[in-house]
């Protein structure tokens, strides 16, 4: 499947305030809504990981970095099973 280029502007001003290059500050962008994107359930890990750049391993390993559970769903997931078995 092709990549899709998506394009943002960002304001020199945050850029410096960054203190980051435009390359470090992208992978960083990058990363950070592959977070928030699996913290929402939007993105599998794996589908999350490929966003971030980054082996599974690797994002769920570094997901502690942003103080996320790297098994919420599947935790939600099975307490909800249990909770249907139980009724």
């Amino acid at each position: 499947m092709k990549p899709v280029q998506i394009s943002i502007e960002i304001p020199e001003s945050v850029l410096a305030a960054t203190n980051a290059d435009a390359t470090t500050f992208a992978r960083e962008l990058r990363t950070l809504a592959a977070v928030k994107l699996y913290e929402m359930a939007r993105l599998s890990s794996g589908k999350a990981a490929e966003l971030a750049g980054m082996s599974r391993v690797e994002f769920l390993l570094n997901l502690d970095k942003y103080q996320i559970f790297p098994f919420a769903q599947e935790l939600q997931e099975l307490e909800a099973e249990r909770a249907s078995s139980n009724q």
